[in-house]
């Protein structure tokens, strides 16, 4: 098992499908989460090394606030997962309305922005950031333009910060999954092949992996984890 111990890791939407599996990898390899999200409580990962922030990320003074309580209470900040995002689609390009375009932006990018430049700022002598992107990019699907658009703009966001920060010691990567097999998208689309989406506990310990020293050479990858779903 990939030991992170004593690493101060800050994971955006800890309390969310994906983030309990991510932020229970990251306490069982022995790092030190702060768990950020809109409503969350220590109660939510009763463990020593965790802490919960509440906050909201797409406030770039939010952001500034909530990695320098990272920093206040580990003492460093060693890594950020991002996992703050979300979903609008059903209408093609003509019939996008601004609204769908703005919410897309700050739920995928302008979040990501904000906390990513916070962390940076913070990463002294090395560091790691993971996020999450869409199939969707490299492989366009109708109705979900202002989406696929968003998460564009977060790989680009995360490449250039690899490209940046490589003589600084901080990496920056992706993880691309398809559908994520959670209870929400499960009660979702129940009648689907769950067996072709993406296992969160396999991104889960990609992550964790993406933050070892084993992956120090590991750098502006967009990481494909499709599974039986490729």
């Amino acid at each position: 098992m990939t030991s992170l111990e004593s690493k101060a890791v800050l994971i955006t939407g800890a309390e969310g499908g994906l983030g309990a599996f991510v932020t229970k990898a990251f306490l069982e390899a022995g790092a030190l989460v702060a768990g950020v999200s809109r409503s969350i409580n220590e109660s939510d990962f009763p463990h020593p090394s965790f802490a919960a922030i509440s906050a909201e990320l797409s406030d770039s003074s939010a952001a500034e606030a909530v990695a320098a309580q990272v920093v206040e209470r580990f003492g460093k900040l060693d890594a950020l997962i991002h996992l703050v995002g979300g979903f609008a689609g059903g209408q093609p390009v003509a019939d996008t309305d601004d609204a769908t375009v703005d919410k897309m932006l700050d739920m995928n990018f302008r979040s990501a922005f904000h906390v990513m430049r916070a962390a940076v700022r913070r990463m002294k002598g090395g560091g790691r950031i993971v996020a999450i992107g869409s199939r969707a990019v490299s492989e366009p699907v109708a109705a979900i333009a202002a989406y696929a658009a968003s998460k564009a703009a977060l790989i680009s966001l995360v490449r250039t910060l690899a490209v940046e920060n490589r003589d600084a010691g901080i990496t920056a990567n992706v993880i691309v999954p398809t559908t994520i097999d959670t209870p929400a998208t499960r009660a979702a689309d129940p009648n689907a092949d769950h067996s072709r989406w993406t296992d969160p506990r396999r991104m889960a310990n990609l992550a964790v992996w993406l933050v070892s020293e084993e992956a120090s050479q590991v750098t502006g990858a967009v990481i494909p984890l499709y599974g039986r779903g490729v």
